[in-house]
């Protein structure tokens, strides 16, 4: 028995060794370092709390919180009604679904910052496809990315553009409801609004909490398009494009602060942690499973 678990553990050592190097290291590091001043080219100095009373004082931090706050409070709302609205259409039995479906997936494919940059042209106020369809139209044309009242409502369309692992989801928990469910319904005289708000959002209500918690969790993590829009100038315009993981890149990499920024990383955890939990709380109150 002792040899058997000699070799499982030489055969998971490469993985072990890999997460301890990888992954717990720079976890504990970064604590250490979040306590510290720090910037790399040095040694890092003791410092307390210094870094995360900073961040109460600092309003450049704040305005990367509200931007992280408000792209999440439209950005999973959106994405579950997208998600749920897709999914309805995709299930009904009709010809060429399957060609539907897989148009409706194509964009998750696509790679985040392709998609920002197609989206930089489509959005472009001077020569972009989209002011030239409202120019069209003769609608009033704004300056989407170039503008701060517009920035992050660009940025989520970015996002909400591959939102097809959502449908995917939803479409598979639609599947799953049981139809002589819907059927005792329509002999009950039950209209179609009816069946979809008694039977198919109660019934999925599972999957949409599983879509809210892992787009929180995704939301509160947005980076990858608000960095290509402004790879020089992070949070331009006016720092309306300037989130919390974004502020975490320029403390570390730009301004050499890696302190502070381990700092903001463990601030992004707890308030993910916190987050998490609250939407747990709600979803004991809100979420049927069919074994209850």
């Amino acid at each position: 028995m002792k040899k058997k678990n000699l070799i499982g553990i030489a055969f998971a050592s490469p993985w072990m060794i890999g997460f301890l190097v990888f992954s717990a290291y720079p976890i504990v590091m970064s604590l250490y370092y979040s306590f510290t001043k720090f910037n790399i080219l040095q040694s890092p100095q003791w410092i307390g709390l210094t870094n995360y009373q900073h961040m109460i004082h600092d309003p450049l931090f704040w305005r990367s919180l509200f931007n992280t706050f408000y792209i999440t409070i439209f950005g999973v709302p959106l994405s579950i009604v997208l998600g749920i609205g897709a999914a309805v259409l995709l299930n009904q039995k009709v010809r060429g679904v399957g060609i539907f479906r897989t148009l409706m997936f194509l964009p998750t494919i696509v790679p985040p910052v392709a998609v920002a940059i197609v989206w930089m042209f489509i959005l472009n106020p001077d020569y972009g496809l989209l002011n030239a369809l409202l120019s069209f139209f003769h609608l009033p044309q704004p300056g989407w990315l170039a503008d701060p009242g517009y920035s992050k409502a660009s940025l989520l369309l970015m996002v909400l553009w591959q939102s097809g692992q959502i449908i995917v989801i939803m479409l598979a928990g639609l599947q799953d409801v049981p139809k002589s469910i819907y059927e005792a319904a329509e002999i009950d005289g039950a209209s179609e609004w009816m069946k979809f708000r008694r039977i198919t959002l109660p019934m999925l209500s599972p999957v949409i909490f599983f879509n809210v918690v892992i787009g929180a969790i995704n939301f509160l993590q947005f980076f990858t398009q608000a960095f290509v829009v402004a790879p020089k100038a992070l949070g331009s315009p006016a720092h309306s494009t300037l989130f919390y993981t974004t502020y975490i890149y320029q403390n570390a990499f730009q301004y050499m602060n890696m302190g502070y920024a381990s700092a903001m990383a463990w601030g992004l955890l707890i308030l993910t942690l916190v987050l998490t939990f609250v939407i747990f709380k709600i979803g004991k109150r809100s979420v049927f499973y069919g074994g209850d």
